[in-house]
């Protein structure tokens, strides 16, 4: 293979060529206010630049080159002349691509961002319009508790909070302008870094160069924020797979989510949601390669860093992908609520709200908990459930069951009285609500 060839980065980097050109007029514009060149030269080359964006929106395509930047540089010296190779004074491509990262990068979050809270939406969607609907809550797979579905979905709302948060305080550790720093010490010219962070939009400049054209951490950063964002999507991917099976069979997904076999015609299986939960162990893998090109690096600049935009690129479109169709797969579903009510009866749900019961009656909790749990036992021999015991037979385990122990037993009722802050009750539900609606409207 040519070595040129297995160097270049254009294939991929191309992507950054409104960044680059948008850098690089920020960079003309200083270079003319500081008089490092005329403003006429200057002039000119943003005209060009200019001219090469517009171009590029059209579907014009750069000349052949190693990377983004000696291809925007060709094409604008081909299109004014000479003068264009003004635009490279005081910088070098070190700082030039690290700009274009974060100023890539910068207006990706926002992108994504949008599209979590589009899901969010979904996820108060459905929760507002089910409000009622009862299912069993699970711990170790196993029935533990009734709880609301309303509850149990908006949990993921909840996800995908923190997951906004971790993305914006990602987003201010990138808002540091690194152009000025050159190959790694800077530049004699007597340029004016704070007017270019100003046009760009940063909040500050980079404080050291050396650190600013070796410093990937805004990348890993993100990646490592996307791949929590897909470990929680991956684990909703999961319970959808879960309970849209014959098994549980309390949702379907709608036809366009599924697809079916090649062999077996009664089929419908959750594609989507299944591609999404692989997709995870991608974006794992995007953030591991990155972690692995950084790792063993001297400073300052090596050309192993043209190994950080795949994994970046890559994360980016999967990320975004798999929350544009998971939001319509969420909202579109649909909810079987007698299905969820027939599973409560199994795995007696309102166990420990018996043994609530009797510590209210002054019986120490951890008594409590063994009277109840002989009381499991015996329903289990006898293969009934809680709500069919009669209080002649609750009494025979505890003195202290009365005629209102009848009433903990129902299922509905243990979902109403689950009230403390964060709860599954209606009226926590409804907070919770109210709470997610003022954050994402």
């Amino acid at each position: 293979m040519n070595p040129q060839a297995f160097i270049a980065s254009l294939s991929f980097d191309i992507r950054l060529a409104p960044y680059d050109i948008q850098g690089s007029i920020a960079h003309a514009r200083m270079l003319s206010k500081c008089r490092i060149i005329p403003s006429r030269d200057a002039q000119r080359i943003i005209k060009g630049l200019e001219s090469i964006a517009k171009d590029l929106h059209r579907g014009k395509r750069l000349p052949q080159e190693e990377d983004i930047h000696f291809a925007t540089e060709r094409e604008l010296i081909r299109r004014i002349g000479p003068v264009g190779g003004k635009l490279h004074t005081a910088r070098s491509r070190n700082d030039q691509i690290a700009l274009d990262l974060k100023l890539y990068l910068r207006d990706q979050i926002k992108l994504i961002v949008r599209e979590i809270v589009r899901l969010q939406k979904a996820f108060v969607y459905v929760a507002e319009h089910n409000m009622d609907i009862v299912m069993p809550g699970f711990t170790h797979m196993q029935h533990a508790q009734p709880v609301l579905f309303s509850h149990h979905i908006l949990a993921y709302a909840w996800m995908l909070e923190r997951d906004k948060g971790r993305l914006a305080d990602a987003l201010k550790r990138a808002d540091e302008m690194p152009l000025g720093s050159a190959a790694l010490a800077g530049t004699s010219f007597p340029i004016d870094r704070a007017y270019v962070a100003k046009l760009l939009g940063f909040a500050g400049v980079t404080p050291n160069s050396i650190d600013t054209v070796s410093d990937r951490d805004f990348l890993v950063e993100f990646v490592s924020a996307a791949a929590l964002i897909m470990t929680h999507l991956s684990r909703l991917s999961e319970e959808l797979i879960l309970w849209s099976s014959s098994e549980f069979n309390m949702i379907q997904l709608q036809n366009e989510f599924t697809s079916g076999s090649s062999i077996m015609p009664q089929k419908r299986n959750p594609d989507v949601a299944e591609i999404i939960r692989g997709e995870s162990g991608r974006i794992y893998g995007n953030l591991v390669a990155l972690l692995t090109i950084l790792k063993g690096l001297p400073l300052s600049y090596n050309r192993d860093l043209q190994e950080d935009k795949p994994p970046f690129f890559d994360t980016v479109d999967t990320l975004q992908g798999c929350l544009a169709v998971a939001e319509p797969m969420v909202a579109t579903m649909t909810l079987r609520a007698d299905r969820m009510r027939a599973l409560c009866d199994r795995g007696f749900l309102a166990a420990t709200e018996l043994a609530d019961y009797l510590t209210g009656k002054g019986i120490p909790f951890r008594s409590a908990h063994g009277v109840v749990k002989r009381v499991v036992a015996y329903c289990e021999g006898q293969r009934i459930r809680l709500e069919e015991l009669t209080l002649e037979e609750l009494r025979r385990f505890n003195a202290h069951f009365d005629q209102g122990t009848l009433k903990v037993l129902s299922v509905d009722q243990v979902v109403h009285v689950k009230d403390s802050y964060g709860g599954t009750s209606p009226r926590r539900v409804r907070e919770q609500l109210g709470r997610l609606k003022k954050l994402i409207r």
